[in-house]
């Protein structure tokens, strides 16, 4: 199991690493859309 998972994650670095700044981009505009009420 732990094996596949190595190999899974070696055969898909490049997916992995595009998802993750896919996601911090969500989490910021999430930041920026809850704080911009409070700014206007």
């Amino acid at each position: 199991m732990a094996q596949e998972i190595k190999s899974v994650i070696d055969r898909s670095r490049d997916t992995i690493l595009a998802d993750a700044l896919g996601v911090a981009a969500l989490v910021v505009m999430l930041f920026v859309g809850l704080a911009l009420p409070g700014l206007i």
